[in-house]
């Protein structure tokens, strides 16, 4: 969430002012005034109130599911043979729960949760709301400083870890910030970089120098400790903080979303309402459970709805999805764009059952309109839905419906969800006219707590009157579907021209020689800024710069075609597969040798 650092830069929010078309606001009469009905003409929709918010905690959900779906399957992940019911999730997190608070660990307190997609972090996520424990959501992307920085921001007592993944080595990386590891009994660590943590708890039976076996904490619980645990659960409230989450830190260091039973539980029940999940149903979850894709919008889903959650592999890999959709007869798939675009390319595709599968979702990025169509047609989500959302939001505050026109699944981000509001306002924070663009603000339930320690940051994120601003450009048809047409940030200028990269983005997905594609704004002397699009070819495919610039003349206005093409294999992404634009223009700005343009 990037609103507050370009509140900072005043430049944005004058070329903000511009595109918003002032000049064509309503009269003041129509401005959406929130201590009245706000007028039809306005960028404002309040969504339904019902069915009524859960007023419980995601601890006593676990307990209903399992009361509920004892014996049916919950927790599904092939390449650990795990294989749970309901049943023995709860017991099993009830088990880890009360060997934390063996650790001496009390409700409040903050344990860190750094491991890729596995049976352990689902237990952690329950093991620490069933016991009022704040779990904390570590990047498996982080390296030293990222980690020490979380572990400090929010003063972790604990961190269970995973000993590696991939070419990260977690143990290293701990104790390269914390020597003292090594010399230290479990639970007694004294690190100078780390002053606040105590306890390194490892995954698995192995035993490392100063370190817990994750496999050991159920043992140390004895009597007391389960008699603690059944006390707590009435003391917690559904308003109490447990889960922080960071942002991405584009512009500055990242910012811990606070976030409460009541945010995440009900925003994972409303968006398993929206895809009409059932116990009958079998959720492929190949999203990383660290963002709340995975633990809210997938395991949260879940247990409010009493379906099972399958996890195909440690992180994304398209053809464990393909067999994990296959194998276990998933009805419903989650990821974002990029992913499905590989899944779709893979060369098992074709020779991959995917006849179960009805519904999903497709968030965390822009989603290409010609992607949804493929994900659609090929992969028989008949049902696939667009969601769309931030961390600080629990995330999701507009989602399509299974049942919705294909026109608006495909080309909007569907209408506000149950219980929230959302509003598309000028500089001013003022509702701007429908189909008019403006920044995307939302209020309700699913808005966070706080950010950790950071009131400042939280005051210029939420308004006095409980809006999150997004810092998203998006406008509002007359039936109230909302459309995102790109980030402040990423809004290009070029030559007084307001061009948003994501129009000439979805134009390119057409091509027919075209797999992905990202568009830039990069300096241009006379210009200012010009369009530089950055291509991925799909396998076999060629293309020149001169092709693809001719494809577009006479199909978009000449502005809106790019001055450079450039061919890359990849794009540059965080863990989640969203693409970092400031790191592809930066590439892009080197390779083609060009100069920043001084502008006022």
């Amino acid at each position: 969430m990037e609103h507050a650092a370009l509140r900072e830069i005043p430049g944005v929010w004058a070329c903000l002012a511009a595109i918003m078309m002032i000049a064509s606001e309503p009269d003041p009469t129509e401005r959406c005034d929130m201590n009245e009905h706000p007028s039809p003409a306005a960028s404002h929709a309040r969504g339904s109130n019902s069915p009524a918010l859960l007023d419980i905690t995601i601890g006593t959900a676990l307990a209903q599911a399992a009361a509920r779906w004892g014996e049916r399957e919950a927790l599904v992940i092939p390449h650990q043979g795990v294989r749970w019911s309901w049943t023995d999730l709860l017991h099993r997190a009830d088990g880890v729960a009360a060997g934390l608070l063996a650790l001496g660990l009390q409700p409040g307190d903050r344990v860190g949760i750094w491991a890729p997609n596995c049976a352990e972090w689902t237990l952690m996520q329950f093991a620490t709301a069933r016991a009022g424990l704040i779990l904390v959501n570590i990047n498996p992307a982080y390296r030293g400083s990222e980690l020490g920085y979380a572990l400090n921001k929010v003063a972790c007592s604990a961190l269970v870890l995973a000993p590696a993944l991939k070419t990260s080595n977690y143990i290293d990386i701990l104790r390269g910030l914390a020597p003292e590891i090594d010399t230290s009994a479990p639970g007694q660590l004294q690190a100078a970089a780390l002053p606040h943590l105590r306890w390194a708890i490892r995954l698995g039976a192995e035993h490392t120098a100063g370190m817990l076996a994750f496999d050991d904490l159920p043992a140390l619980a004895g009597a007391a400790q389960h008699a603690q645990l059944a006390a707590i659960g009435p003391t917690l409230s559904p308003t109490d903080p447990i889960n922080i989450q960071f942002t991405s830190g584009t512009t500055g260091f990242p910012k811990g979303a606070t976030l409460t039973h009541r945010n995440i539980l009900n925003n994972g029940f409303f968006v398993g309402e929206a895809i009409r999940l059932t116990p009958d149903d079998r959720l492929c979850i190949p999203v990383p459970l660290y963002h709340c894709f995975g633990m809210v919008m997938g395991n949260l889903a879940c247990v409010t709805h009493g379906c099972a959650m399958v996890y195909p592999s440690e992180a994304f890999d398209p053809a464990a999805v393909l067999q994990a959709v296959q194998t276990e007869r998933c009805t419903a798939l989650y990821g974002v764009p990029t992913m499905f675009i590989a899944v779709l390319d893979h060369p098992q595709f074709a020779a991959t059952d995917l006849s179960s599968l009805r519904t999903g979702i497709m968030a965390g990025s822009p989603c290409p309109i010609e992607v949804m169509k493929r994900v659609q047609s090929q992969m028989n989500m008949r049902e696939v839905t667009i969601a769309y959302g931030m961390t600080e939001t629990s995330p999701v505050s507009t989602q399509s419906a299974v049942d919705d026109p294909v026109d608006r699944r495909v080309s909007t981000v569907g209408r506000v969800q149950p219980h929230l509001e959302v509003q598309i306002v000028d500089t001013e924070g003022q509702a701007v006219a429908r189909g008019v663009v403006g920044e995307l603000c939302t209020r309700g339930y699913s808005v966070m707590k706080s950010y950790w320690g950071d009131p400042e940051k939280t005051a210029e994120a939420i308004d006095a009157e409980g809006w999150m601003h997004t810092g998203d450009l998006a406008t509002m048809d007359t039936e109230g579907y909302v459309n995102i047409v790109g980030r402040l940030k990423d809004m290009v200028i070029r030559g007084g021209e307001n061009v948003y990269p994501r129009e000439i983005e979805e134009f390119y997905y057409r091509h027919p020689q075209v797999q992905d594609v990202q568009v830039v704004g990069v300096p241009d002397p006379r210009y200012g800024e010009v369009l530089c699009a950055c291509v991925v070819l799909k396998p076999g495919q060629q293309a020149t710069a001169q092709a693809l610039q001719d494809f577009a003349r006479g199909q978009i206005a000449h502005y809106k075609v790019p001055a450079y093409i450039e061919f890359v294999d990849a794009f540059p992404m965080t863990i989640t597969g969203k693409i970092q634009k400031f790191l592809l223009r930066e590439a892009m700005v080197k390779k083609l040798g060009l100069r920043e343009v001084a502008t006022a």
